[in-house]
């Protein structure tokens, strides 16, 4: 499957937008708004040559199906007992018939003649010239004779073969997201294996000389919160994280920096820190002499300005390169602007549906930019939570969600639009 036009031109016409945006940052990057940022990353992601493959269903959960899933046999496959019960034939009382009853998966029963009842389970196939079931607290079998307590509607409590779904019908479109219940359905219908699209394969690059990865912070030195946070988020986001690695701040650290952005197999290379214009920070001269297009370099956001977007290579098979900064609580921001609408574009799933949930109390905003703010959601509020600095995860490690503040800030009541975190809303199965 190669990327639509349609696909490639929406993006042509998100990065047409940001070029045209006035909007800048005082080190002279081009801060692009975040809603247009998360619309170009989106577009990056839709742009990209599909990857499809065959896996068993154990292994499907959270893919999204490259082919439609259609019926391979009518669903049920034969007329079967909705209910424990008795089969019955013609008006009753009925004869009981001697001998056991007819289970579930067992062999064809014999057919019934007119005036005899047998003893059926849930989910048996029906014997040939079957009226009805009985269900058995609707009967009472008395002298070798069964009795209906209520009047008997032809058919009642079978299932039709048929019923559900015909041969060759379509059950879902490609495109849809395999859940657990797609899973049963794909079971029912009789597939072993689905074509899915994979996961996207990310792999994480920290960056910085001062990270301990054990022990307490000291000595100007700090622990590494990102490494152990980043994996298990994007996995929620859907990827497979293929590794984490750690890269220093020094000449060495860059070089290895260009060759991880350059060499690395994954679809996307996700980066912490380095994404600003300080000494020690080397992303942007990486991506330069990667050769790589920079898709959005800075958000309108806070926390989580210097974020950026880059790609390597064409639009249908390159490597995407998503900067987050080192500030936890700003690499989170970076996340959820640019990294989720890029993975779940990739991974073929739609746009997470948006909605919105009136704040309790004012919100103080940027005089310029959108604001991420964590929040805990009530049964009818989006309720703002303290510690919401760039490097504080405190605030958010108690939220739901983030909620997206306008510039200038939101007054008590007003809707706001709400990012739920992951692990508060289903993960990969949304």
């Amino acid at each position: 499957m190669t990327p639509t036009n349609s696909a490639e031109q929406a993006l042509d016409e998100a990065l047409a937008l940001v070029s045209r945006s006035p909007e800048g940052d005082a080190g002279g990057h081009r801060a692009v708004s975040w809603p247009r940022a998360r619309d170009v990353a989106a577009h990056a992601g839709a742009g990209v040559r599909a990857r499809t493959h065959d896996v068993p269903l154990a292994d499907a959960l959270g893919e999204v199906l490259a082919a439609s899933l259609d019926a391979l046999t009518d669903l049920p496959s034969f007329d079967t007992s909705a209910m424990d019960g008795w089969a019955v034939a013609g008006p009753g009382p009925w004869h009981v018939r001697a001998g056991g009853g007819v289970l579930a998966g067992s062999g064809l029963p014999e057919p019934l003649a007119d005036g005899e009842a047998v003893r059926i389970a849930t989910g048996a196939r029906i014997p040939a010239d079957t009226t009805a079931v009985i269900r058995s607290e609707h009967c009472d079998e008395a002298g070798g004779q069964l009795f209906a307590g209520r009047p008997v509607v032809t058919g009642q409590d079978i299932r039709p073969r048929g019923q559900e779904c015909r041969s060759g019908d379509l059950l879902l479109p490609a495109g849809s997201l395999v859940t657990p219940a797609v899973l049963g359905l794909a079971a029912a219908a009789g597939y072993d294996e689905l074509t899915t699209r994979p996961r996207p394969r990310v792999e994480i690059l920290v960056l910085g000389d001062e990270l301990l990865t054990e022990g307490r912070p000291h000595d100007g030195l700090i622990r590494d919160a990102l490494s152990p946070m980043l994996e298990p988020w994007l996995t929620r986001l859907g990827a497979e994280v293929t590794g984490t690695r750690t890269l220093g701040d020094d000449p060495e650290g860059a070089a290895a920096l260009l060759e991880a952005v350059t060499t690395s197999t994954a679809d996307v290379v996700v980066t912490t820190g380095g994404t600003a214009s300080g000494p020690v920070d080397h992303v942007h001269p990486v991506l330069e002499k990667a050769g790589a297009r920079l898709l959005v370099d800075g958000v309108a956001v806070r926390p989580g300005h210097p974020m950026l977007l880059a790609r390597i290579g064409d639009r249908a098979d390159g490597r995407h390169v998503v900067g987050l900064p080192g500030n936890p609580l700003a690499a989170v921001s970076g996340l959820l602007t640019l990294a989720e609408p890029l993975l779940r574009a990739l991974a073929g799933r739609r746009p997470r549906p948006r909605y919105t949930a009136p704040v309790r109390g004012d919100v103080p905003g940027h005089p310029y930019d959108t604001r991420l703010v964590p929040v805990r959601l009530d049964d009818e509020h989006a309720v703002p939570l303290r510690y919401h600095g760039p490097a504080m995860l405190r605030g958010v490690a108690a939220a739901d969600a983030l909620a997206v503040v306008p510039p200038k800030g939101a007054r008590s009541g007003q809707e706001l639009e709400v990012l739920d975190l992951p692990w508060a809303s289903g993960g990969c199965f949304t």
